[in-house]
């Protein structure tokens, strides 16, 4: 069994925390991010079952973190790079917050762009490697049929725009990027209504990542491999 390399952001709760659980009981090798190791109790315990679990620390609101990450990684070869870090501030019209709006912008979209970009010479070195953003079917226009949350759809549309953008540009170094859905999970950020566990959500995102090839890249696909509209 080839085991890879994964590098997964915002891995201290929820669908990042199982990522990191999964991909190391597989036997590959995961860095994991969170933006404070103090606040990752959880994530602590589970690096301290697996010796093939680094944690870092990154916040990835703050570009030249991102950059400063990349570099202390310079030499890895980075197979798998998820960007799952992600805020949902609440917002509906006549109640939007302009600084939550920047903030949501920065951790939901610019941060998948500038992990692209900082770690590009990492995955280059895989042989096919994956980039993955993790969205929500919250930022499909077409799925769009209740409004409201303005600030969490707006984020997760733009981040769709650049994964599509990502995937023309990084296609001469083999690299498949795509969007994927979580499904509508009991998290924390999920809430507890949610129809599916984060172990069924990401068994499914593992299995549709292991699938991936270039065909596929720029594609928006949910957890269970069904195409979602832009």
């Amino acid at each position: 069994m080839h085991t890879k390399t994964v590098l997964i952001t915002g891995a201290n709760r929820g669908i990042g925390l199982e990522y990191v659980k999964q991909y190391a009981e597989n036997g590959d090798q995961v860095y994991a991010t969170v933006r404070d190791l103090n606040q990752a109790a959880a994530l602590r315990h589970l690096a301290s079952q697996h010796d093939n679990v680094e944690l870092l620390t990154l916040e990835v609101a703050d570009v030249s973190a991102i950059r400063a990450l990349a570099n202390v990684l310079s030499t890895l070869t980075v197979d798998i790079l998820i960007s799952n870090a992600g805020t949902y501030p609440d917002s509906a019209f006549g109640n939007t917050d302009v600084q939550a709006w920047l903030h949501a912008f920065q951790v939901n979209t610019l941060s998948t762009y500038y992990l692209a970009e900082a770690f590009l010479p990492q995955l280059q070195r895989a042989d096919a490697a994956k980039f993955i953003a993790m969205t929500s079917k919250m930022g499909s226009i077409a799925d769009n049929g209740r409004g409201g949350e303005y600030i969490y759809r707006s984020s997760k549309t733009a981040l769709n725009m650049v994964v599509k953008s990502l995937a023309i540009d990084l296609r001469p170094s083999n690299i498949t990027v795509a969007a994927l859905h979580p499904g509508w999970v009991r998290t924390e950020m999920g809430g507890p209504n949610g129809l599916i566990d984060t172990q069924t959500s990401v068994r499914g995102l593992r299995q549709v990542i292991a699938q991936l090839d270039t065909h596929q890249s720029g594609h928006f696909i949910a957890y269970d491999g069904q195409e979602i509209p832009w």
